[in-house]
């Protein structure tokens, strides 16, 4: 056999096992994988580096709360693309130790994302960040590859996409384009010793299932729908794309009075998962007693993960404006800080600054330098549960101290 034709038959098989995977549907317990001590990524292959960081946020999640924004390097509330520039630095001293970047955009080819962040420079900004230690997560609202419009049209549309289905080749050419993508990003390896490796990512695809705001929303599903769809993503780009540099996290919202009841709707099993995180906003109007919801909330989340061997992370959140001057300490510190589980999260990260010069000058989410907040801001950072970038120790390096 030729190495063309080996290489062909190992594809073919590859795909295959994608195919059989999905059609199982059956839920695994909390007790099907190792416990918090001996669980790891539920990629084997992972880099050294994605290793590193997969048991360094599980460990320092019992101490510490990352603090992440999502575009910081990108553009702020009056400015854009400016180099070095970051509305949390400027207001509080350090960069986020945890960047969000979302990489809709990719599957039409386009330059630039939903957001108008080029491509090219975004991923310059991932190597930015990666190189002083932050930590990178990316968000993916694909189209609806039923009717081309975007992630908000609730067409249902995931059984289109899935093996058999009527978009499946669409979808696995959308697949192969993010992979591109994620492929591309690369840093200085740290444990690999390296010049040029993967940079890892933790990503967190078909965010808030539990919603029905998007295609993909289980409500808008049958059956394992869902899960089916998770299984394919997950394992396409790991064992067909051959990326190991992905930690998968699983982020549902909170869904009016259901609250975390609906939270495992969809849920594809502890082998298809890395992180358990939350999607949650608090608004101005945000009562004590929902901010003591969301510490329980937290701490079921903290519960599960750790005993499935998972990451907690509060994954999206934020006060859309920002009207409330205190809202840093006494809304979002004090869910996160309510009792002794809820602390344990990883990290949280809040939602972009869409700015001035878009005409979206309501819609922010980090305090920029001046804002009525900016004060609070820096007694969130002062509180020593909370880490920004300059406080971080190497977490891609499974020999740093801790």
């Amino acid at each position: 056999m030729t190495i063309a034709h080996s290489n062909q038959f190992r594809s073919i098989v590859a795909l295959l096992a994608v195919i059989v995977a999905t059609a199982s549907c059956a839920r695994l317990p909390a007790t099907s994988t190792p416990s918090i001590e001996r669980g790891g990524p539920i990629d084997p292959h992972a880099t050294p580096e994605t290793r590193a960081l997969f048991y360094n946020l599980r460990d320092i999640a019992r101490r510490h709360v990352l603090f992440g924004h999502q575009d910081d390097l990108a553009y702020g509330y009056d400015w854009v693309a400016q180099p070095g520039r970051s509305d949390v630095r400027e207001s509080s001293g350090s960069y986020p130790a945890v960047y969000g970047w979302e990489v809709s955009g990719l599957e039409t080819s386009s330059p630039k994302n939903i957001d108008g962040v080029d491509f090219a420079r975004m991923r310059g900004w991932i190597a930015e960040g990666y190189r002083r230690g932050g930590v990178i997560t990316i968000s993916w609202h694909l189209d609806n590859p039923l009717t081309g419009r975007n992630a908000w049209d609730t067409t249902s549309a995931v059984a289109a996409v899935l093996p058999g289905g009527a978009r499946h080749e669409q979808f696995t050419a959308s697949l192969d384009r993010l992979a591109a993508f994620l492929g591309s990003l690369r840093g200085p390896g740290r444990s690999s010793g390296s010049a040029s490796t993967p940079i890892p990512i933790v990503f967190r695809p078909w965010h808030e299932m539990t919603g029905a705001w998007f295609w993909w929303g289980v409500p808008h599903t049958k059956g394992d729908e869902f899960a089916r769809l998770w299984r394919f993503t997950v394992q396409y780009l790991r064992d067909v794309k051959g990326l190991h540099n992905l930690l998968y996290a699983y982020a549902p919202n909170a869904t009016g009075a259901t609250g975390i009841g609906t939270y495992l709707d969809g849920y594809p099993g502890d082998e298809w998962v890395d992180v358990l995180g939350y999607d949650r906003y608090l608004n101005s109007q945000t009562s004590a007693e929902q901010v003591a919801g969301l510490t329980r909330e937290l701490s079921w989340i903290v519960t599960q993960a750790e005993s499935r061997g998972k990451i907690p992370a509060f994954t999206e959140t934020g006060q859309n404006a920002l009207r409330d001057s205190t809202w840093w300490t006494g809304k979002l510190a004090r869910a996160i800080e309510g009792d002794s589980l809820s602390r344990r999260i990883a990290y949280v990260m809040v939602w972009r600054n869409a700015n001035r010069l878009s005409r979206r000058d309501e819609h922010f989410f980090a305090p920029y330098r001046g804002h009525p907040s900016e004060q609070d801001f820096r007694r969130l950072k002062a509180d020593p549960l909370f880490l920004f970038e300059d406080a971080l120790p190497d977490l891609y390096r499974t020999d740093a101290p801790r």
